[in-house]
């Protein structure tokens, strides 16, 4: 099953040509006729940003003062239809639509600027509507604040500069060829009130459906939601580069509680999410894993609880397998610019890993925001340009274990001078390196029978008792459904588990094993981010029993 965390889970390269200087990204096939600012200032919005950053390089300068070298406007439109519902019944169902508009300005050079401090921008609302003057009057009041942060943000780092002895080891923005890329604006189009009752349904399940509804009394909480999210982002620069596109997201979720019998908390969740509403579950097979949800409660208030201690291999499931992967490797790949005055190249757990073993010798990363489905799934971390105006690019991270390359915006770190498309940013905040679509794969990777046959013989080769299977992660790397598996084969699901040593040098020392089936693991966070990952069979963890308070059962049953 899929797990909800504090993101919920949830793909393109464009075509690049040359034309009088200016790259141009088609939103069409590359045989189709490139884009022009001329083509851009058809769209009301753009042709309204186009204007005043026209004003604001000719006139933006305070006497005495620099003017600014760039300029970045951005205006963001957001259309959200969110229902929730709890015990079978609507508790909130809203649909927002607004715009923010957010500006960047730097002062100094391509070498040193102002960025680093709060003078990197300045965030306005924007008018829903495509006025001109009302959308230029954003701008102008974010740009006028924006100038004058940076002057003073410019003032302080040239004075932090003297006070160290160790010189940037990079230029603060990289040089890049600007595009046009004119992307088709995405429009919602959902049943609103289907979606009201189908959530509804979905939450009272557990006292509804024939097969879970004896145990009703038990369940503390029954959550349905159901989200759809539309961004449509105009950007223009000061070099020239013109930018509209559009991203949709869609979930569906449930979550489920109870308490065991020892007052421990316990909790399922499941989520279907894509880039559109054919990507999410048929409402009979959503409803058929809420039901396996709600029945999995029984068997986890009568599973004893895990072993005080155990050391030995532990088996992840394709699904346990991406989070693990996207919790301790898609941050770590991403290069940021590290302090003034030191010689580190990025920061992170990678930032000295550079041409160093990070995963096995047989693991391949490449993060490809071109890729929009897999195995007809929408990958909803997809993109063709980024939020600096950069074209989307692959990166080959990690080769036979090896890092190879950092995914990195236009801020450059040493022997990364330029941008590889992969700067992203949330509603209206300022842009920062972030995976698209994070595929892991293992050139030697096995079935999953395979998979657990290993696991099996490495139990009999060890003499162990039991190993442990995961398959379902929960926040921080908690399993939400662990088995424990003894050397014939059986199962038996156990509780109350937490693992440690489950990190990077886990990951880097310990997989002796992998799957060749990928699961897809969409994350629609503030920055929809896609991880596709096998599962995998790590050498050694330790399994503690949690140590944590229970809290008491309720001190009467709930209504019926």
């Amino acid at each position: 099953m899929n797990s909800i965390r504090s993101v919920a889970r949830f793909t393109g390269v464009g075509f690049v040509a040359a034309i009088l200087g200016v790259t141009c990204l088609s939103a069409t096939a590359q045989t189709a006729p490139q884009p022009t600012r001329a083509d851009a200032e058809k769209d009301p919005v753009l042709k309204a940003m186009l204007t005043e950053l026209d004003r604001s390089k000719s006139q933006l300068q305070l006497k005495d003062f620099q003017k600014p070298f760039f300029i970045q406007y951005r205006i963001e439109e957001m259309d959200n239809f969110e229902t929730k519902a709890e015990f079978g019944a609507t508790s909130s169902s809203q649909r927002n639509h607004g715009r923010l508009a957010r500006v960047t300005v730097r002062v100094g050079d391509y070498k040193t600027d102002s960025s680093g401090g709060r003078g990197d921008g300045a965030v306005q609302l924007a008018a829903l509507e495509d006025d001109p003057i009302a959308l230029r009057s954003a701008l102008w009041a974010a740009t006028d604040q924006a100038y004058k942060s940076a002057l003073a943000a410019y003032a302080q780092k040239q004075a932090a500069l003297k006070q160290v002895e160790t010189p940037p080891q990079s230029d603060d923005f990289s040089r890049e060829t600007p595009v046009i890329s004119l992307a088709e604006p995405l429009k919602m189009n959902v049943d609103e009130h289907a979606w009201v009752a189908r959530v509804a349904r979905d939450s009272g399940l557990y006292r509804t459906d024939a097969t879970v509804k004896d145990g009703q009394r038990d369940v503390q909480y029954s959550v349905g939601n159901f989200t759809a999210r539309v961004t449509t982002t105009w950007l223009v620069t000061s070099e020239g580069a013109i930018v509209r596109k559009s991203a949709a997201g869609y979930q569906e979720s449930f979550v489920v509680g109870t308490q065991a019998a020892d007052g421990m908390r316990l909790v399922r969740s499941y989520a279907t999410t894509g880039t559109s509403l054919k990507d999410l579950d048929a409402p009979e097979v959503f409803e058929k894993n809420a039901v396996t949800l709600i029945a999995s409660l029984t068997d986890l208030r009568k599973a004893p609880l895990v072993e005080e201690e155990y050391h030995g291999p532990l088996l992840l499931s394709s699904d346990a397998g991406a989070d693990t992967l996207h919790t301790l490797v898609a941050g770590s790949v991403t290069a940021t610019r590290p302090k003034l005055g030191t010689e580190a190249r990025t920061n992170g757990p990678f930032a000295s890993s550079y041409h160093a073993r990070v995963l096995p010798e047989s693991f391949d990363v490449v993060d490809d925001p071109g890729l929009k489905s897999y195995n007809g799934k929408g990958l909803v971390g997809a993109y063709d340009v980024d939020d600096e105006g950069v074209p989307a690019q692959t990166v080959k991270v990690v080769v036979a274990g090896i890092l190879e390359n950092y995914l990195i915006g236009r801020e450059p770190v040493r022997d990364f001078p330029q941008s590889n498309g992969h700067a992203r940013a949330g509603l209206a905040t300022e842009s920062k390196p972030s995976i698209g679509v994070l595929q892991v794969t293992a050139k030697d990777g096995v079935t999953d029978e395979e998979l657990n046959s290993k696991l099996l013989a490495l139990a009999k080769d060890r003499g162990l008792k039991n190993v442990y299977y995961v398959t379902t992660m929960g926040e921080k790397l908690t399993p939400r459904l662990l088995y424990r598996v003894t050397p014939d084969g059986k199962r038996e699901l156990v509780r109350g588990a937490e693992i440690s040593e489950l990190d990077l040098r886990a990951l880097r020392s310990g997989v002796v094993a992998a799957g060749k089936q990928l699961h897809v693991a969409n994350y629609l966070g503030e920055i929809p981010e896609t991880v596709l990952a096998p599962a995998l069979l790590i050498d050694d963890v330790t399994i503690q029993r949690a140590n944590k308070k229970n809290d008491k059962l309720p001190f009467y049953p709930p209504p019926e």
